[in-house]
């Protein structure tokens, strides 16, 4: 079985390239059994998400969470 940290290394490479059979399965078994791992994988989907509505200029001003400064 994969330990968590694999499992966040294959999170993050399935991202960016396909996942063989052999380690979809695996991460998929880790996922049923461990919640902190599959908490890890929602976030960092809507963090990538998030970014690329960012560079796409999809994110409106008031999406901006840095305070505005007052006059």
């Amino acid at each position: 079985m994969l330990s968590c940290k694999e499992v966040a290394r294959l999170c993050s490479e399935e991202f960016e390239r396909p996942l063989g059979l052999g380690e979809r399965t695996a991460l998929r078994v880790h996922l049923m059994m461990c919640k902190g791992c599959t908490n890890y994988r929602i976030q960092l989907g809507t963090l990538r998400r998030a970014m690329q509505a960012y560079a796409q200029g999809k994110a409106g001003p008031d999406d901006d969470p840095t305070p505005k400064s007052e006059p």
